[in-house]
């Protein structure tokens, strides 16, 4: 079984990735943070942004080979849609990457998905851009610092237009802002539930 994890910068995908790989048993797919543009995108989004995406799917065609020849179940740390439809797509909206560079990431990304296994089960982590600043600043990336709250609740608009009109699979949505899974692991019952059910019925 494929599950992958999903949600703005801050929700806690690497937490919740790592402690259903503990629950369920499945083969952990971390999302590297090492990518060697992502400080100078955040001083200059402008300059770097197609460099950094593309870095970015670089990785996750990556792990997409690699899941695709593993037998075993796995939760993966952000999905390559993510890149496409959230942050890629709002970089060349808001004029922070040019139409042909644009353009060129969306043709490597088709060519990807074509080629890649779309998950049997996404899960959302969704939340206000208070509990993202707040979980961004508790972690202490010093690149992450300079993020700007307009441009998570940008990110958070369009997580939600991805999930309620583009995303066609199956769906579990975490409200972060009521939900603390990793001081009450209890609450994460449920979604292992859930994933248990839908690991006996095939998937």
């Amino acid at each position: 079984m494929y599950i992958a994890i999903a949600g703005n910068i801050g929700s806690g995908k690497t937490s919740l990735t790592g402690i259903l790989s503990q629950r369920t048993g499945a083969k952990a797919y971390f999302e590297e943070s090492d990518n060697p543009y992502i400080g100078d995108f955040y001083d200059d989004m402008n300059r770097w942004s197609f460099n950094l995406q593309i870095y970015f799917l670089g990785q996750r065609i990556r792990q997409a080979t690699e899941i695709l020849s593993t037998g075993s179940d796995l939760i993966q740390d952000r999905t390559i849609y993510e890149d496409a439809h959230i942050f890629a797509t709002n970089l060349h909206e808001t004029g922070l990457m040019s139409t042909r560079d644009f353009d060129t990431y969306m043709k490597i990304f088709d060519l990807a998905t074509g080629l890649t296994q779309a998950p049997d089960l996404l899960i959302y982590l969704k939340a206000s851009v208070p509990t993202l600043v707040s979980q961004i600043k508790k972690r202490g990336r010093a690149y992450e610092m300079s993020i700007q709250e307009e441009y998570l609740e940008r990110l958070n608009r369009k997580y939600d237009e991805w999930i309620s009109r583009i995303y066609r699979g199956e769906v579990i949505t975490i409200d972060v802002d009521r939900v603390d899974f990793v001081d009450d692991p209890s609450s994460l019952d449920d979604v292992v539930g859930r994933i248990e059910s839908l690991k006996k019925s095939g998937l």
